[in-house]
């Protein structure tokens, strides 16, 4: 049975991935409480219909910080997404920028920022972890501002790593991961030959750069162990907004006082987000956080949201509840494992298709028009009020 073009290509990645990749894009953290609320409670938010609004003109395009976007959808960094597909960040960014959005190139992609920028349309936004390596930091901004790089993402919910029980067991982390994964590749022909063979070098394209050596897997959740930083604070961010004269946007943010803490920072945009359920686990789905955090700083700056977002339909709810922009994730990425970049493409196609039968059928013209207006009740309302 067909539920969402993002259900089809889950349900195809799992076929076609080695069990530790697609449960490292699959799993959250801790007993995945928040992962699955993510997208039940924005699957609960009710749309108000309205009908004969002669809906013949209508447009998705909106505006962020100077650069028109067709529809407003951004793909999320996700780690490792080159072992999806053969080089993937580089097939995913091509798929975004042909279609007009931004695509946002991982700290801890495959494929280094130079590669990526090298083979699309338009510039790719960059997304960046507050490390212990300050030295690193200082290095991988340079990079991207050579690369022509104008927004940066900057993700400030991992001081730690989340506790995700579920790679272990898949083998991409543990005393036997290695020969887990080795035993995986080759009960999948497919994947071990277009990545595992063709798809080399399979390391962290950044980071090998700035180490003068391959950051090869085995080494991927070592070096990021002893990287993040829990003495992190607003004050070991004011040097990069010193450095960075783009746009900068920070991700994480689930609380109202987090939100204005940004405004007060001078962030450009927050992600309201919570790391997709891989992080802390019991906090707020973002579609629970979302309409309190925009009530208390939109219009001061851009809001982003990500988590549980699998359609052009859960878009426009984000929209509709206080969002400028929606985040994909692990939508894209079960595209990008099934068909590459033709796949991200067809993926986006359908968003596009399902948000304007949203818009059509809400009586919204224009992306400005989905505010809350758009929603049978407002925020947690009404999320309750559909359970």
């Amino acid at each position: 049975m067909i539920i969402s073009a993002s259900t089809d290509y889950r349900q195809a990645a799992k076929r076609r991935l080695p069990p530790f990749l697609f449960h490292y894009a699959e799993g959250g953290s801790y007993a995945e409480h928040t992962l699955r609320r993510n997208v039940d409670d924005l699957r609960d938010v009710a749309l108000r219909q309205r009908v004969l609004k002669d809906m013949s003109s209508l447009s998705l395009e909106t505006e962020l910080f100077g650069e028109k976007l067709a529809m407003p959808v951004a793909l999320a960094p996700v780690g490792l997404a080159g072992m999806y597909a053969r080089r993937g960040e580089v097939q995913a960014a091509r798929a975004a920028t042909k279609k007009g959005i931004p695509f946002t190139l991982s700290t801890v992609s495959v494929c280094p920022i130079a590669e990526v920028v090298a083979d699309v349309e338009r510039p790719i936004w960059f997304q960046l972890y507050v490390l212990k390596d300050r030295g690193f930091m200082k290095h991988v901004l340079e990079r991207a501002k050579e690369a022509g790089v104008k927004t940066l993402i900057f993700t400030v919910d991992m001081p730690v790593p989340g506790a995700r029980y579920r790679d272990a067991h898949s083998g991409m982390s543990g005393k036997n991961g290695p020969m887990k994964r080795m035993l995986q590749a080759a009960m999948d022909p497919l994947w071990a030959w277009d990545v595992g063979v063709h798809g080399r070098p399979h390391d962290l394209g950044n980071v090998s750069d700035y180490r003068g050596k391959p950051t090869e897997l085995e080494d991927y959740i070592a070096w990021l162990g002893n990287n993040f930083d829990p003495a992190i604070s607003w004050k070991d961010l004011e040097w990069i907004r010193e450095f960075w004269d783009g746009p900068m946007i920070i991700k994480g943010i689930l609380d109202p006082e987090d939100a204005r803490d940004a405004v007060r920072f001078g962030a450009d945009g927050i992600v309201v987000s919570n790391h997709g359920g891989r992080q802390l686990d019991v906090v707020p789905s973002t579609a629970r956080a979302l309409p309190a955090i925009a009530d208390a700083v939109k219009g001061e700056l851009a809001i982003f949201a990500d988590s549980g977002v699998r359609s052009g339909l859960d878009v426009g709810r984000m929209i509709a509840m206080g969002a400028d922009t929606a985040l994909i994730g692990r939508a894209f990425i079960y595209a990008l494992a099934t068909a590459g970049e033709a796949g991200v493409a067809h993926l986006l196609e359908l968003f596009e298709k399902e948000m304007k039968v949203a818009m059509t059928l809400t009586g919204a013209r224009t992306i400005a028009d989905l505010s809350s207006e758009s929603l049978v009740s407002s925020g947690i309302a009404a999320i309750d009020q559909s359970s």
